[in-house]
């Protein structure tokens, strides 16, 4: 919070009383808020903007920097609507080191990821290391933790409890990701919630995939303001028009933007006024590869919405959605200074970036310390292949067995399957694509196993584990060799968490994810190159998925139809309940 004096000198820095730190000239400003551009000139003062006018000559002072933008145009900072920046593996360092450069200077995030490994109280090393970047956060505290249904186990829950004093903090500014399930099912504790985000006056920020009709009716009468999980344009269009800020989502593993801008290129109404963007989950590969929101951008103009149009769903539109248009969101007197400058609005190349007030220096990484209970994390015993067998009573003979069929990072089905019974053990089977998954309770909680089989996968051989999965990012293991995914789950608990891919044995890669187990201290580079060797290694077991570490991280997502797998087992997620793989057993 601004003291008095601050303040004052910020009204007085308006005035033109005292000079600005740094003014542009020969800009063409793109005013998000009017949908004009002409030209002008911006006077900023610490990290503030306080004038915008054809002429800011009287802001000039003896100490004040002019940068020349060459004709350029003049583009608010994006803000990337819905980020769970953990799922890049990169520290908030790291991250912001890839993204700001592309135009991202905010965010709006739960870090919920964080909270699940290391709670409120480690969150604060979190914020202090944000605070120390070019990127700005505007955090919203998760509706509760874990979002799993049935609850499986992570370091801290939040609930409403925590969220009646939460939703009193000045830098909580809305409540986190509320799935409709739980709206739906009328839960007493999210309910709860929702009525202290409504007295103290702050939104609530949603998940409501493929709702529609009565579903999308109940959903919104909880006081759900904006989604980001609209699976085609239909869908997007009635939230739209119900009244609710719609959230495009481009992410590494769902691609939408292509399907839902039909909404806005297809449709005689105004929809897009009401639309912005979000990336959810991306990979370090896919920023550096094709950009941040700066690619987003360009896929809109692309798919044939108008460049004033594309950014204004990337800046205002956002800031608007999530009530934070106060401070960011469009270049105006007394908002942030985040600037991008632009050459030419179609190819939307970003050249320079002002974040914070500051040209944005892409060779300027702050060194960031963490302290030893972020550090080590992984809690978990060590593991024997006996873990990874399923037993049954029948000592020879045959099991059908309901497998987690993935169709897709975001759409898993059931598929049975017939699997052969020797001496008790179920015999795992890479020729009918089956594969055994166990998620590790890691936290030195209560030492959950579960075991589950799951297919789509095409595994030949090998295991390959992940101390990051999100929603509860405990230990997940696949494999169709018990020994193989007992080393790989004990290296990585022996290496302090990471991800990892074995064979016979041997590490054929390994991911180091140090921080909270979920992230990593290396560059956005370095990462790279590990995700890189990851994806390789998996397709040396036999792995023809897309990208088979991401898509196995998601297996414990509740959330996600229609079946998961989490540390208590595997999981019906349109019963929201528990269920047994073992349909049937036939001795021989």
């Amino acid at each position: 919070m601004l003291d008095l004096n601050d303040f004052k000198d910020l009204i007085r820095a308006g005035a033109a009383e005292i000079p600005a730190d740094t003014i542009i000239k020969n800009g063409q400003l793109v005013n998000v808020s009017t949908k004009e551009i002409y030209p002008a000139q911006v006077a900023i003062y610490k990290n503030k903007i306080v004038a915008v006018d054809e002429d800011v000559s009287e802001y000039f002072g003896d100490y004040t920097k002019v940068i020349d933008a060459e004709g350029k145009y003049l583009v608010p900072g994006m803000i990337d609507g819905h980020i769970h920046v953990e799922c890049s593996k990169l520290s908030m360092t790291s991250f912001a080191h890839a993204v700001v450069p592309h135009g991202t200077t905010s965010i709006i995030s739960g870090l919920d990821e964080y909270i699940s490994v290391i709670g409120l109280k480690g969150l604060k090393e979190i914020f202090k290391e944000i605070d120390q970047s070019d990127l700005k956060l505007f955090w919203g505290a998760p509706f509760k933790t874990p979002y799993t249904i049935p609850q499986s186990t992570i370091a801290e829950n939040i609930d409403s409890d925590m969220q009646s004093e939460l939703l009193k903090h000045s830098n909580v500014y809305g409540v986190w990701e509320t799935v409709r399930e739980d709206i739906q099912e009328l839960d007493d504790d999210t309910l709860k919630t929702m009525l202290y985000a409504k007295e103290a006056h702050k939104p609530v920020w949603g998940c409501s995939p493929m709702a529609r009709g009565t579903k999308l009716n109940q959903y919104l009468m909880s006081g759900v303001r904006v989604d980001h999980e609209s699976y085609d344009h239909e869908e997007l269009l009635e939230k739209a028009r119900k009244g609710m800020n719609v959230v495009v989502r481009e992410s590494s593993v769902t691609h939408f933007l292509k399907e839902n801008i039909r909404a806005i290129t297809e449709n005689t109404a105004d929809v897009a006024r009401h639309v912005s963007f979000c990336t959810d989950d991306v990979t370090a590969t896919d920023i550096a590869e094709l950009g941040h929101l700066d690619h987003v951008v360009r896929l809109a103009i692309q798919a044939g919405v108008p460049p004033l149009t594309a950014i204004q769903m990337a800046t205002i539109n956002s800031a608007e959605a999530y009530r934070i248009d106060d401070q960011v969101g469009m270049i105006a007197p007394n908002r942030d200074a985040d600037i991008l400058f632009v050459e030419d609005l179609n190819k939307f190349e970003i050249s320079e970036v002002i974040s914070k007030g500051k040209v944005v220096d892409a060779n300027a990484v702050p060194e960031m310390k963490y302290s030893e209970d972020i550090m080590t994390s992984v809690k978990a015993d060590h593991l024997k292949a006996a873990d990874f067998i399923y037993n049954v009573d029948i000592e020879n003979g045959t099991a059908d067995v309901e497998t987690i069929k993935s169709v897709g990072p975001f759409v898993r089905k059931r598929r049975d399957v017939e699997l052969v019974v020797k001496n008790h053990e179920i015999q795992i089977d890479p020729a009918k694509d089956v594969a055994l998954v166990s998620v590790i309770e890691r936290f030195g909680i209560n030492g959950n196993k579960s075991l589950g089989f799951t297919s789509g996968w095409g595994l030949k051989a090998g295991a390959m584990a992940s101390t990051a999965a999100p929603d509860d990012n405990n230990l997940i293991v696949m494999g169709v060799d018990a020994e193989d995914m007992a080393f790989a789950a004990n290296e990585l608990i022996v290496r302090g968490g990471g991800q990892i891919v074995v064979k016979d044995h041997q590490v054929l890669s390994f991911l180091p994810l140090p921080i909270a187990g979920i992230v990593s201290e290396a560059s956005p580079a370095e990462v790279v190159k590990q995700e890189k060797s990851i994806l390789k290694a998996a397709r040396d077991l036999g792995s023809k998925v897309d990208d088979p570490m991401f898509y196995m991280t998601f297996l414990p997502i509740t959330a996600i139809p229609d079946l998961a797998i989490t540390d208590l087992g595997p999981t019906d997620c349109i019963g929201l309940k528990l269920f047994d793989p073992i349909l049937s057993v036939k001795k021989s």
